[in-house]
């Protein structure tokens, strides 16, 4: 899906670890549930929910491929406490689908969605953020059917949860909702570091209303 071009540099600013991780060498494969079975032909994203248009949003594989590539370089830090620091990670940017399917004004968060209903949710803050990314390439090279191909979300500056392997589309909310980790446990924001880990860390405000 697109293909690699030159690293950027001067975004990724120094690579440190935030509170509680360990440094990590190598990819350590962490996933619940099976590895899903890639079949292009049958393959699209699409984008959903509070559109500015009221309409649907759909790309096959090769239309989504065909959208603008770009590379970010950036830490990698999972809530099981390990860090992968200085990857390359390549893809289409959140920023190219917002602009083709724009959310309506009164958006507030977006839910990502990945194969056998798996989701996560996040702030429309973190998901507009310019480094956000829907990953196809890690380190210049296709990502593996374990870590997330065809299409895994990259957010930076959130725990690795945040953004989920085998995306297969985004719906736009006007209200929060708490994504499959999120009803499990784990924190509705996820910030590294604040060590925002589980919910029960959660301050007003950080979470749905009931």
């Amino acid at each position: 899906m697109g293909r690699p071009v030159e690293r950027e540099t001067g975004e990724s600013g120094p690579s440190e670890l935030p509170p509680g991780q360990r440094l990590q060498r190598g990819w350590p494969v962490t996933h619940y549930g099976p590895v899903p079975k890639f079949r292009p032909e049958r393959w699209d994203f699409r984008v959903f929910g509070a559109t500015a248009d009221g309409e649907k949003h759909a790309w096959s594989h090769e239309e989504f491929a065909a959208l603008p590539y770009a590379s970010v370089v950036a830490d990698l830090h999972c809530v099981t406490k390990f860090s992968m620091l200085g990857a390359e990670w390549g893809g289409v940017p959140a920023s190219a689908v917002l602009s083709l399917a724009p959310p309506a004004p009164e958006v507030t968060h977006v839910m990502v969605w990945a194969e056998y209903g798996y989701s996560a949710n996040l702030r429309l803050a973190d998901f507009t953020d310019p480094r956000t990314l829907f990953a196809s390439h890690k380190d210049g090279e296709l990502l593996t059917a374990e870590h997330g191909f065809p299409l895994r979300l990259v957010v930076p500056h959130l725990y690795a949860w945040k953004g989920p392997k085998w995306v297969r589309g985004i719906e736009y909310m006007t209200a929060d909702r708490r994504g499959f980790w999120e009803e499990r446990g784990y924190h509705n924001v996820g910030d590294p570091w604040r060590e925002q880990r589980y919910s029960y860390q959660e301050t007003p405000g950080e979470g749905p209303e009931l």
